[in-house]
């Protein structure tokens, strides 16, 4: 069985508002040294649709981009990704698909099925997913900037108080640092 990861860019305040983080050489490098480690992607519908309105124009080289935001458009591009949504069900980005069924069974399923691990990169199914004990580790790149606006790291709230164990903290040079959790037994 695969471990779920929960991977996201959030600033010092907390704001997972992803133009609040730094797009530059170095965090797509990090991002992208993720995208080799794990097996699949897991995203809600919102979070789906923001990627495929420009990453996959990025991989084909249909828009310009420097070589480290290529190189994780392309790694991202021939990722599985599955989607969680009650709304869509048709997903024409390569290697998409619709994660159907109750939530926990679904996930458990995913995991069971990806032993290199699967990374979830929205913000509220993670929410959603960490209620139901389905997160093993965090690994959330900490930008050195306050947003002071939402939306923040589970803004919705979790049933009781997560305890985790650090696994690694890295400073890169951009000033962000890789944190890198893992729940506690």
């Amino acid at each position: 069985m695969g471990l779920l990861t929960f991977s996201i860019n959030v600033t010092l305040d907390g704001c997972v508002d992803h133009q609040e983080g730094i797009a530059d050489d170095e965090t797509h490098a990090y991002f992208t040294s993720l995208l080799d480690e794990g097996g699949a992607m897991l995203w809600g519908r919102v979070t789906y649709e923001m990627m495929e309105s420009y990453w996959p124009a990025v991989a084909r080289g249909d828009e310009e981009a420097p070589p480290a935001m290529r190189e994780w458009a392309v790694k991202l591009d021939a990722k599985p990704k599955y989607v969680v949504s009650s709304t869509r069900t048709d997903f024409p980005w390569t290697n998409s698909h619709l994660l159907t069924g109750d939530l926990r069974t679904g996930v458990q399923q995913l995991k069971d099925a990806t032993p290199t691990g699967v990374l979830v990169g929205s913000h509220k199914l993670a929410t959603a997913l960490d209620r139901l004990d389905l997160i093993d580790e965090y690994r959330f790149l900490v930008h050195p900037r306050i947003a002071g606006h939402g939306p923040t790291l589970f803004q919705g709230g979790l049933p009781s108080t997560r305890r985790l164990e650090l696994v690694s903290a890295k400073a890169l040079h951009n000033g962000a640092v890789a944190m890198d959790y893992r729940r506690a037994g």
